[in-house]
């Protein structure tokens, strides 16, 4: 049976007033924002969902995160009303900007680095760093009403650290389109420039990202940790300079436990037991 914590505004306060809702079962961890009613990425939503994929990296329990939410909105992106209300600090708001910022920065690093595989599932609008979250997430899967957009520049805030993780998911003329106009996407363009994986009915949505989470838990843990972690640090590498790091991993998975196990399983026709070393 899945286990169900809330995290709350209010710790008095139940049901509505949770900002993140977390659930695990059969390996698989959904968070699911719950701030309404635009599931804006305020600071508290941040910090909660930080929280929750640190204590998930260690967790042998989760193997693969979902991020999802609810309403009829993924993500507003940041909480332009809290970020406004710090002007009238003393420094007109320099250190909360700077704060949230780096905040945001760190969630999406978080997740990339994150041992374990993250999945995006989203119903509805991600726009600005509602955007930048389904951008760094590992893989995104969406309804086909979904729409996505970094609509900075309409509002003299060009979406510049959305952009960070936008850029390296879409192609980079396409990145720079959807920046440069601030204008919304449907689901099929939003997999054309690369943003999504996967574009399904409504009704189908966690069924099918339920479907792929299952897929990857029953992969070795082990394995996916190596793999993930090499995917994105070559990425950042020349081409010879990856092969050779890309080697030197090879070598290093195939000295683990579980790829011992799981050649010995393929070559012996068996299922495999992973130890997830």
């Amino acid at each position: 049976m899945a286990e169900v914590v809330s995290f709350r505004k209010d710790p008095n306060k139940a049901g509505e007033g949770a900002l993140v809702l977390r659930q695990l079962g059969d390996g698989i961890l959904r968070l699911t924002l719950n701030n309404p009613p635009v599931n804006v990425l305020s600071v508290a939503v941040l910090e909660t969902l930080m929280g929750e994929l640190q204590s998930a990296a260690g967790d042998p329990n989760v193997r693969v995160v979902v991020v999802a939410s609810t309403g009829n909105v993924f993500s507003a992106g940041h909480d332009l009303a809290e970020l406004t209300a710090h002007r009238a600090d003393a420094d007109g708001g320099v250190a909360f900007f700077e704060e949230t910022f780096a905040l945001a920065a760190d969630l999406m690093l978080e997740i990339t680095r994150l041992p374990k595989p993250v999945i995006a599932e989203i119903d509805g609008l991600a726009t600005a760093a509602g955007c930048q979250l389904v951008a760094s997430c590992d893989l995104a899967i969406c309804t086909d009403t979904s729409t996505f957009c970094t609509p900075g520049a309409n509002i003299g805030l060009f979406c510049s650290t959305p952009a960070v993780a936008v850029s390296r998911a879409a192609h980079r003329k396409q990145a720079m389109e959807m920046l440069l106009t601030a204008e919304t996407i449907d689901a099929s363009t939003a997999k054309d420039f690369g943003l999504v994986n996967r574009i399904v009915p409504k009704q189908y949505l966690t069924q099918v990202v339920t479907k792929y989470a299952s897929v990857i838990a029953s992969k070795s843990p082990a394995a996916l940790r190596i793999g993930k972690e090499a995917f994105y640090r070559q990425l950042e590498m020349p081409v010879d300079e990856a092969y050779g790091y890309a080697a030197e991993v090879m070598v290093e998975n195939m000295l683990n436990a579980d790829a011992i196990e799981g050649i010995g399983a393929f070559l012996g026709k068996r299922l495999p037991e992973w130890k997830g070393e």
